[in-house]
């Protein structure tokens, strides 16, 4: 559903996405899995269309992102790191606006946010104004947006950040379960949701893949089973990188 060819991403001279090629299948959770700045949020901005890319190209469930970007967005359902929300709007009053803009209309529009109200676990809170929840819900209605027209395919970029063990564990099995009908991407730099929600990760390091596979096979290359070990070897250390700039400028 989602198809990755040779994408790249140059911002000035700074290569931040070099020549990516991969795929995410329906019933598959793929993780995207690197450190900070590896280039994870400028991949998930290219393949939504938010930001265009340098060189390569992107379909999603068949159609060119390039050349039908109408077509091709209306079958994902994004949440971006620090989605917006508008603090005056009641809960479920943003999210039938969202379902509007979607272009939902009458009993399909009201069903579509009775659902993801229930998916998302906001019943407790419809009612209130968005400026008065705790992140956890704020979190959750940005999720719940993303679900409303019960896309094929989702694009998450940390979407377990900033929530307590409990959220985290609820929106986890929340992934997974969306992933056995629907083609997920979502980025994280938290190993452990790997297991807990991924059929399938990649570990991307400075703009390039440097392992794609199952958790055990990843488990399998660490040489430890150990995917932490495995991280740590491929991705390069914001501490050694800061050292080796201030001896090459000493």
């Amino acid at each position: 559903m989602i198809n990755v060819r040779s994408l790249s991403k140059k911002f000035g001279t700074k290569i931040a996405v070099n020549n990516l090629s991969f795929s995410v299948k329906k019933g598959e959770v793929l993780g995207f899995l690197g450190p900070n700045g590896a280039g994870k949020s400028t991949t998930m901005r290219m393949i939504t269309g938010f930001i265009p890319p340098t060189s390569g190209d992107i379909e999603i469930c068949g159609v060119p992102l390039t050349n039908d970007p109408i077509a091709a967005k209306s079958h994902i359902g994004y949440l971006p790191e620090s989605a917006p929300l508008y603090d005056d709007m009641t809960v479920t009053d943003f999210l039938r606006f969202s379902a509007q803009m979607r272009g939902l209309k009458g009993n399909s529009e009201k069903e579509a946010v009775e659902k993801v109200i229930e998916t998302c676990f906001l019943q407790n809170v419809a009612p209130q104004s968005i400026r008065t929840l705790s992140k956890g819900y704020r979190h959750r209605t940005c999720l719940a947006q993303a679900l409303i027209h019960d896309p094929d395919v989702l694009i998450l970029d940390e979407p377990t950040d900033g929530l307590d063990p409990n959220q985290k564990h609820e929106v986890r099995r929340l992934i997974k379960r969306l992933g056995e009908t629907k083609a997920i991407l979502f980025s994280t730099h938290i190993l452990e949701e790997v297991d807990a929600s991924c059929t399938r990760a990649l570990i991307i390091d400075q703009g390039n893949i440097v392992a794609d596979g199952t958790p055990a096979e990843l488990r399998a290359q660490s040489g430890t089973d150990s995917l932490q070990d495995l991280f740590y070897n491929l991705t390069t250390r914001e501490t050694e990188t800061t050292a080796e700039t201030l001896t090459a400028n000493s």
